[in-house]
């Protein structure tokens, strides 16, 4: 059954060395989320660990695990006593040689509902991810969930406008977003706030565009060179900010939802109504080049 409402759980953590250490941390955090009233709760980016795609290092692999997993059954068992639904973001051992960077949603019965892996792969300096990771090809998902249909997308896929419309066309009321990004340390503080800004405006363009709320959970923590900026936050469907985590703390956080907003603001802004999906042709090319 679909609910008219939904109260969503952010969990903003560091990390360290230690993956027992990680998950100790993150088990805790998400009990005081559900005590906090949390149904629906999503981790960051790759949480079981450090953001080890800093470097390109063969021994990271060994972080790796099936999904369905270790991990996962832990969660199933966490989810069915807490009553909650877990968006989990792990580094999947697909097969030998075979890696992704996925997310995995357990329903709040425990089930395994299934698990989306990253579409679009990063390769910059401190995010050498096209390293670790083959691009996901179980194309976009959306979970029915008991409490809403959430659409799962990581990190990278932020950015491109494609994966949040695909995923709202299948359904998704709620876009989860867990999400590993932030500021080199060399970089002057207006370069930092511009990419800070520029990351939340993007998103919330998502939602604007999509009539869906949108929540994005990032790290926090110094990792190497990186600043990880923290700052998760929640969008409502016409883009206005909910909520915002500080950058630099740790943060546990429960939003409130209203899904029948939705409906509310796609029928007095239109947009899905109004695309010309007979015209759209060209965004599957690569780039359209001059024609002499």
């Amino acid at each position: 059954m679909i609910h008219s409402s939904v109260d969503v759980g952010l969990i903003q953590m560091t990390c360290s060395l230690n993956k027992q250490e990680n998950l100790d941390k993150a088990v805790a955090r998400i009990r005081a989320a559900a005590l906090m009233g949390a149904r629906v709760i999503c981790l960051q980016e790759l949480f079981a660990s450090l953001y080890f795609c800093w470097e390109e290092n063969y021994d990271h692999f060994n972080l790796s695990e099936p999904i369905p997993g270790p991990v996962t059954r832990l969660f199933s068992d966490l989810a069915k006593e807490l009553e909650v639904v877990l968006v989990a973001s792990l580094f999947e051992k697909r097969a030998p040689g075979v890696y992704h960077n996925t997310v995995a949603v357990i329903d709040a019965d425990g089930r395994y509902l299934g698990k989306y892996r990253k579409q679009h792969i990063p390769d910059d300096p401190g995010y050498y991810e096209k390293f670790y990771f083959t691009p996901g090809d179980l194309d976009y998902r959306v979970f029915e969930t008991q409490y809403a249909r959430i659409g799962t997308l990581i990190c990278w896929d932020q950015w491109y406008p494609e994966a949040a419309r695909i995923t709202s066309l299948l359904g998704a009321q709620i876009l989860f977003y867990p999400t590993a990004i932030g500021w080199s340390a060399s970089q002057k503080e207006t370069l930092n706030k511009e990419q800070y800004e520029a990351w939340q405006i993007i998103q919330r363009s998502h939602a604007i565009a999509n009539g869906v709320y949108v929540v994005s959970v990032n790290r926090t923590g110094k990792e190497g060179a990186m600043n990880f900026w923290g700052g998760s936050f929640v969008s409502g469907p016409f883009g206005e900010l909910l909520y915002q985590a500080p950058h630099e703390e740790e943060d546990i956080h429960v939003a409130h939802l209203d899904l029948t907003k939705i409906d509310e603001i796609r029928v007095h802004w239109p947009f899905l109504r109004d695309r010309r999906i007979d015209s759209y042709g060209p965004v599957l090319t690569r780039y359209l080049d001059k024609k002499e």
